[in-house]
């Protein structure tokens, strides 16, 4: 009988192929030949034969068949892994999404359950799925990852291990056949395992992991310091999305709270906002007024905000907009003491780059 919440244990890689569910599977093992009692919740070993002679030996919970569409598809047991409520429980890919009608949306969800039910939990998940780097790694690598999952869950982690590789030596490793099969090579490499992509991701893999033992480090260090507190302004516009993320990256690193301030009525428009905020941990504030500086200005002093972020403003036309103060200035001058910054939306400078 397991008591107490368990330990969260996340291996962290640029790429797929780097060596995740491997290097959880030697752990796992590791720990099963000591004397504790292992079992996998869930394993993706996607046909590779290294990592599926690794898993052999392992007490497997199987999966259950669900229905999904006109297909059905194998997911992991939750139910099944819960009432076995082994020791150590490996539970691959943690941003998965389930289909309808489970106990979760998504598999760190499940993973929650898991550790709250006593046993500890090694998982798996690559970079470019954190949530606040999205439009980064878009900007990066071309393409939009559209399984994420929120940053808490890797701040919750007791222990992250970055598996690491050059991204020549995952170069090849995909040549080998060691990731895809080989008709799917070719393809891979030309598209996102470009080289200048893996290198870029590899970057934001290591800045990650810095600044997570970096972030734990200041909480413990400084328990008591007055934090700062971010507000980022935003619109039903796509792009207020990316401000949103990038105000999130900022709040990280500071270790400071984040708040979403929109001005106007609520509305069904608002509902990539609300969702998009409450995945990533920060406030989503809804407030009307005439004036936006106005509510930014009020709202800034409830909150205790030193930092505020906005996004490029779009172009005034027209006599009154030109002679109209722009409303990064209205706000500097309403909040003198307070950090005022206007997010470019980098994408944009990529289709002017490109256009050229």
């Amino acid at each position: 009988m397991q008591t107490g919440r368990g330990n969260y244990k996340i291996f962290l890689g640029m790429a797929a192929g780097v060596g995740k569910t491997y290097r959880m599977l030697q752990e796992a093992r590791a720990e099963a030949e000591a004397g504790r009692d292992v079992v996998i919740g869930y394993l993706e070993p996607h046909d590779r034969p290294e990592t599926i002679a690794l898993s052999r030996g392992l007490e497997l919970v199987p999966r259950r068949r669900v229905p999904y569409g006109d297909a059905v598809v194998p997911e992991m047991d939750l139910p099944g892994v819960l009432r076995r409520a082994p020791e150590l429980c490996l539970i691959d890919e943690l941003a998965h999404t389930n289909p309808p009608n489970l106990e979760h949306e998504k598999r760190y969800e499940d993973i929650e359950d898991v550790l709250a039910g006593g046993s500890d939990v090694f998982s798996t998940v690559n970079v470019q799925h954190l949530e606040s780097l999205n439009d980064q790694v878009a900007d990066l690598t071309g393409v939009r990852v559209r399984e994420t999952f929120p940053d808490s869950v890797l701040a919750s982690a007791d222990e992250v291990v970055l598996i690491d590789l050059t991204p020549q030596a995952l170069i090849q490793r995909l040549r080998e056949g060691k990731v895809y099969p080989q008709e799917r090579v070719e393809t891979a490499l030309n598209n996102f395992f470009r080289i200048e992509n893996l290198a870029a991701l590899r970057e934001v893999a290591l800045r990650q992991v810095a600044e997570s033992v970096e972030a734990k480090r200041i909480v413990r260090a400084t328990p008591q310091a007055v934090g700062e507190r971010l507000l980022a302004l935003a619109t039903p516009e796509p792009s207020s999305q990316r401000l949103i993320r990038r105000a999130w990256r900022s709040a990280q690193r500071l270790g400071a709270e984040l708040d979403v301030l929109y001005v106007g009525p609520d509305g069904e428009d608002l509902r990539a906002l609300r969702k998009l905020t409450s995945v990533l941990g920060a406030h989503f504030i809804i407030e009307n007024g005439d004036s936006v500086a106005e509510v930014v200005e009020r709202v800034s002093r409830q909150r205790g905000t030193t930092y505020v972020l906005l996004g490029r403003p779009h172009d005034s036309s027209g006599l009154l907009g030109r002679l109209r103060e722009p409303l990064v200035l209205q706000v500097m001058r309403r909040l003198p003491g307070v950090d005022v910054r206007v997010v470019a939306d980098r994408s944009e400078r990529r289709t002017e780059e490109e256009g050229s």
